[in-house]
């Protein structure tokens, strides 16, 4: 395992910090912001504090260790291949992935590029933090008044009307700990009971039955209920999130019009009288977020800046915190985002690093205390440790 030199430790509440008064080191109004998509500046490494040789090397560590995912996703059907009928069933689009590509940034400039930064590919679950942004926006604009509300007190929320589900808040729905029992467009829940997740995850007992537990009190990363906190989203903008995502962050912040986001053919709601999908929170049965790795960084540069992009506060600090508290029933995830409390995801990444994390395997790495933020394609999870202890191993102003 490849260890970083001289890395930071941070105190054991430092993720609970990390959007409220996480040091950076500059000040939020001295540090770049890329104008518009095109137009990102590219600086020589050692003038950001990295060492040109040592990231050469990370990056060429990245392009050898490419998953061994098929180029084609549609006959790989990816993690729905392993279920069985029906619930193997693709619901939403696929398309063929692109090769190993990503960005290293530091100070809100590129460091070092690779791959085809411009393609518009599948992210897979990196989706789901997306979602979660959602659920900030949706907070900061009174939507939901408290994340600890029962779901079912809101209007419309007919899945939650059960004796078992009514108990469901929208934390424990966004901490992956709801135990939400039924079915959303056509899949059970049951499909990702017992489902595990990471480069050393069993998934021999996923899909089998097991007794739900009370809601907030077990975490289990389950597909079917992240589609079904982007349907109660969808409810309380009454437009799709795509168009949220959009017009709150995206636009503002210079991002391309080139990403999608799909849903399912079976995911269309009804709303004010008009027809609206509702996405999906990965490509598990197809859909999800299709974005390219310069749109993934600036997502990723507004929250290493924490919400604010130049002197427009975009999300308050408020609004994103809640998203990176760690879930006391596992304390390496948030609000749909992955934590290194304890370096307990990554040891080679810091301790104030979150990540948005889909498989394939698809990685958005910020980390707000070296202001640094990450994007990485196709690289074999097991291998992602590695890498980020050779990134941080480039930094020669620790």
């Amino acid at each position: 395992m490849i260890r970083p030199s001289g890395a930071k430790t941070n105190s054991p509440d430092r993720v609970n910090t990390i959007l409220c008064g996480s040091p950076v080191r500059k000040l939020i109004a001295e540090n770049y912001l890329p104008p518009v998509a095109d137009s990102w500046l590219r600086s020589e490494p050692a003038s950001i504090g990295l060492n040109a040789v040592r990231l050469d090397d990370a990056v060429e560590f990245a392009r050898q260790h490419e998953t061994d995912w098929l180029y084609d996703l549609s006959e790989q059907k990816a993690i729905a291949s392993s279920e069985p009928p029906p619930w193997n069933e693709i619901l939403g689009p696929f398309k063929p992935r692109g090769g190993p590509a990503g960005l290293i940034i530091r100070h809100g400039q590129i460091a070092v590029s690779w791959g085809d930064v411009e393609r518009v590919d599948l992210t897979f679950s990196a989706t789901k933090s997306y979602i979660g942004l959602c659920a900030a926006i949706a907070y900061r604009d009174g939507l939901i008044k408290d994340f600890d509300d029962p779901i079912g007190e809101y209007d419309s929320m007919k899945e939650f009307s059960s004796d078992h589900n009514d108990a469901i808040t929208w934390r424990h729905l966004l901490q992956q700990t709801s135990e939400w029992e039924g079915t959303l467009w056509s899949k059970p829940d049951q499909v990702d009971r017992n489902r595990q997740v990471g480069p050393n995850a069993n998934d021999s007992q996923k899909g089998l039955p097991r007794q739900l537990m009370k809601p907030g009190s077990y975490w289990e990363y389950n597909d079917v209920r992240v589609n079904l906190a982007a349907l109660c989203l969808t409810r309380l903008f009454e437009t799709s999130l795509s168009d949220v995502l959009r017009k709150t962050i995206m636009d503002p912040i210079g991002a391309s019009h080139s990403w999608e986001w799909h849903g399912y053919r079976n995911s269309y709601v009804e709303i004010n009288d008009e027809s609206i999908q509702s996405v999906s929170g990965g490509a598990h049965w197809g859909g999800g977020l299709w974005i390219s790795s310069l749109d993934h960084a600036r997502m990723g540069l507004l929250i290493a800046r924490q919400g604010w992009w130049g002197s427009v506060e975009i999300l308050p600090k408020h609004c994103l915190a809640p998203l990176f508290d760690p879930c006391p029933l596992n304390l390496n995830y948030g609000f749909l985002w992955w934590l290194n409390s304890n370096r307990g995801l990554f040891a080679g990444a810091g301790e104030s690093s979150v990540f948005a994390y889909g498989a394939g395997a698809n990685y958005v790495w910020i980390d707000p205390d070296y202001d640094l933020v990450v994007v990485v394609r196709w690289i074999n999870a097991e291998s992602m440790n590695d890498f980020t202890a050779l990134v941080m191993n480039s930094m020669i102003d620790l």
